[in-house]
């Protein structure tokens, strides 16, 4: 793997923890402010800014408790010039509401953009499993 690549996947993986954490200020950092996506959540739109994201960040009880973990499976990060495509199955480990450890899937595909100040998530997809 480039270092690119292995950049690009480490920042993935630190979006998914502030993500789990409920790290606001650690995602806007990555994230660049008219970020788009498809997910379960916006119901089969696309939705553009930050704002959608932050309600789920804002909700009482963020951070996660008890706290949550995700795992990259299956990586593949493909760089093309200033873009680059990281894709993976995300691998939740979190307790369900009886206190049971339970762990959930999705597919999940990320576009960065690198920009004067680094790269930034731009863009994602993410599909339950």
């Amino acid at each position: 793997m480039s270092a690119a690549e292995q950049e690009l996947l480490k920042l993935s993986r630190q979006l998914l923890t502030a993500i789990d954490a409920g790290d606001w200020k650690s995602y806007v950092a990555l994230c660049d402010d008219s970020i788009t996506c498809f997910e379960p959540e916006a119901l089969g739109h696309l939705v553009g800014g930050l704002p959608f994201h932050q309600f789920y960040f804002d909700l009482p009880g963020t951070p996660t408790q008890p706290a949550k973990q995700s795992t990259i499976a299956s990586p593949h990060v493909r760089v093309m010039g200033t873009a680059a495509v990281v894709t993976y199955v995300r691998v939740v480990q979190k307790l369900d509401a009886s206190g049971s450890p339970l762990s959930t899937c999705a597919m999940e595909t990320r576009v960065w953009e690198q920009q004067a100040s680094g790269w930034k998530h731009v863009h994602f997809h993410r599909t339950p499993v």
